[in-house]
């Protein structure tokens, strides 16, 4: 199954993968919901899924299907490259993280190991977590993955957040796309594992995000 909140990419790689030996592609969902119920009534062996996605994310998808679907594999299909991010997709119960960047062939590799019980994490991943691990400044993120780190530009929008500037506001002075805007409050709700502005303020003030202190 393909969990993608982009129709185009659940095609994309039904088109990619039809042709390859030893996957039967079954289905697609492009909700966290939709992909819960489907697997009620569909036999499953692996789960590739996207991180953002509308009311409900890949994480939270990942921790439900490994909850009441345990057998069945989850493998991160994602353009996220964020440190706090793959931590907690892994944690979560997903069986690897690859990115959307990856080739067919290590594609391919990750979906046959974690079909068989294995763990995956693609190259460009592993780099990733090596870097965190051996940068010094970011020594207590990479063996404390519930420590939420906020990139320079997630945390100038958080600041703007919890000055009740609109997304529009937030555009406009930051000089981005509205859409941009959109995407990194995502993000700033995922990491922070709050679905309100209330409770990311709340979480914000608790774990000093407002104090300038928590960038990258």
């Amino acid at each position: 199954m393909i969990i993608d909140d982009h129709r185009l990419i659940i095609d994309g790689m039904k088109a990619l993968l039809s042709n390859m030996e030893g996957v039967e592609l079954i289905t697609g969902a492009t909700a966290g919901y939709e992909a819960l119920r489907l697997l009620d009534t569909t036999n499953v062996d692996v789960v590739l899924a996207d991180i953002n996605m509308p009311g409900m994310n890949g994480i939270e998808v990942t921790r439900r299907i490994k909850s009441d679907h345990p057998g069945v594999a989850v493998l991160a299909l994602t353009m996220h490259d964020d440190p706090s991010l793959i931590n907690r997709m892994i944690e979560a119960g997903a069986s690897g993280y690859i990115l959307k960047s990856t080739g067919i062939d290590e594609l391919m590799e990750a979906i046959e190991t974690v079909a068989a019980g294995g763990k995956f994490l693609s190259r460009d991943v592993q780099k990733i977590i090596m870097q965190r691990i051996y940068n010094a400044n970011d020594a207590i993120t990479g063996i404390q993955p519930n420590v939420i780190r906020l990139t320079s530009r997630e945390s100038e929008i958080l600041q703007l957040i919890a000055r009740e500037f609109s997304n529009g506001q937030i555009a406009e002075k930051l000089f981005i796309s509205e859409r941009t805007v959109e995407t990194h409050r995502k993000n700033i709700f995922i990491k922070t594992g709050t679905k309100t502005v209330v409770g990311l303020i709340k979480y914000a003030i608790e774990n000093d995000l407002l104090s300038g202190n928590q960038t990258l």
